[in-house]
């Protein structure tokens, strides 16, 4: 494992933990050039899951780990905790599984992203959104905003019995 610090390829593990029902399991480690500590989560790629289509076409291979630097991007500085980021990732990627295709749209993954991001916290959720829909101008950021605090038609019309 590279060292973040000094990039030393050397290091051991000093603490093992299984996370999220023995889909994450998070290593403690200590670089052996610099003394450095640092933390790893690793996880089990499904081998359903091999491949990403990207809006322009490209193929990428399913990352959780870049899916978890995007939604800990959109968590910046709110009060949401490793667990719950962990446990996000850890429910997409199990969705994403159970899904018949061997080769997912991002567009898929994205939607996913959102809906469980306004779930967990709206800030993080507009921050997510913007990117992935390309706001362009803070109306677009208004719309959203507009979009979230609408309350749910009803399915009953005024004067109707259930």
């Amino acid at each position: 494992m590279l060292c973040p610090k000094c990039h030393s390829l050397e290091d051991k593990v000093i603490d093992s933990r299984v996370m999220n029902n023995g889909e994450t399991i998070r290593r403690r480690r200590q670089c052996l050039n610099c003394n450095y500590r640092f933390s790893t989560h690793e996880s089990i790629i499904p081998v359903n899951i091999t491949t990403v289509l990207k809006r322009d076409g490209r193929r990428e291979e399913f990352s959780p780990e870049k899916l978890r630097e995007g939604i800990r991007m959109a968590c910046w500085k709110r009060n949401i905790s490793t667990e719950v980021l962990d446990g996000l990732v850890g429910d997409i990627t199990i969705r994403l599984t159970l899904l018949p295709q061997d080769e997912i749209p991002s567009s898929t993954i994205g939607e996913m992203v959102m809906e469980a991001l306004k779930k967990v916290d709206e800030v993080a959720y507009v921050r997510y959104a913007s990117v992935y829909r390309k706001f362009q101008d803070t109306r677009a950021f208004v719309k959203e905003i507009k979009e979230m605090n609408r309350p749910a038609s009803p399915s009953v019309k005024p004067g109707e019995e259930k």
